[in-house]
């Protein structure tokens, strides 16, 4: 397995991507394609958390896809600087896809809490035209062909988690309601929002399991694919849901009845 950092440009500052990358085996398959899960760690746009960054990537590696994880700008950077680091992410994967024996057509977005609104902003505004001349890029290397939505935050509204917004606003609703409704990204799902896969638990008191359900809403009107999976127990911050990423400091409970989302993943991500 190749193990990479790179650097990605935003519009003033720079990310950075780390690539778990599988090797091909002369002995199976050695023009084989993979997969890629590009996956944007929550932390409320205050910081990128460890909790939902390399055991994810182990995990998708696992399933036979290649994984990036994005260490997105935060507070004090404001939108869309973490969008176009994202952007720029999914691009540079895609145009690496030779080297890198990535399957340019199945690049799926991974975010949890607020890498879910991260994740989920760049599916719902991939075609933008300002997105394009933020980048500097054609809108077809960064489209993503999927979403993966972890507790994630989508609303602006009453279900809102506000210090997500507040993060990456900078304001709050009432300095700016036109930039709060645009980021409330149940009201930005449109045909071409790519196929979704969403967990979400009902007990979330942080970020309200609402915030799925408009998402989810949101795709079904318009006619997009999508998954929906919601767990009666456990609070938020989940991740695997196991020993390995449990955090004392702060609570966060081991949660057994969360695993299954990885192997629904996989059956619906069709690499069963």
């Amino acid at each position: 397995m190749q193990y990479l950092t790179i650097p990605v440009s935003g519009q003033k500052e720079t990310a950075s991507l780390t690539l778990y990358l599988l090797d091909n085996s002369p002995e199976i398959d050695p023009e084989r394609r993979r997969p890629v899960v590009l996956i944007c760690p929550g932390g409320a746009y205050r910081f990128t958390s460890d909790r939902e960054g390399e055991a994810i990537a182990l995990q998708m590696n696992a399933m036979g896809c290649h994984a990036a994880i994005l260490r997105y700008s935060c507070a004090p950077a404001r939108f869309p600087e973490a969008l176009v680091q994202l952007a720029e992410a999914a691009a540079l994967l895609r145009k690496n896809a030779e080297q890198w024996h990535i399957d340019p057509e199945q690049l799926a977005v991974m975010g949890f809490s607020a890498g879910g609104h991260l994740a989920a902003s760049l599916g719902v505004f991939w075609r933008k035209k300002e997105l394009a001349e933020q980048t500097g890029l054609e809108n077809k290397w960064f489209r993503p062909n999927r979403l993966i939505l972890c507790y994630p935050v989508i609303t602006s509204g009453e279900n809102t988690h506000q210090e997500s917004l507040e993060n990456l606003t900078g304001c709050r609703r009432q300095e700016d309601n036109a930039l709060w409704d645009r980021l409330s990204l149940e009201r930005q799902v449109s045909a071409d929002t790519p196929p979704a896969f969403l967990w979400h638990t009902a007990e979330d008191q942080t970020v309200p399991v609402e915030n799925s359900l408009l998402f989810a809403a949101a795709l079904r009107r318009n006619g997009v694919p999508f998954e929906l999976h919601i767990y009666q127990q456990g609070g938020h911050g989940l991740s695997l849901g196991t020993k390995e990423i449990m955090c004392s400091a702060t609570g966060y409970p081991n949660q057994p009845n969360v695993r299954s989302w990885i192997g629904l993943l996989k059956t619906w991500l069709g690499l069963e």
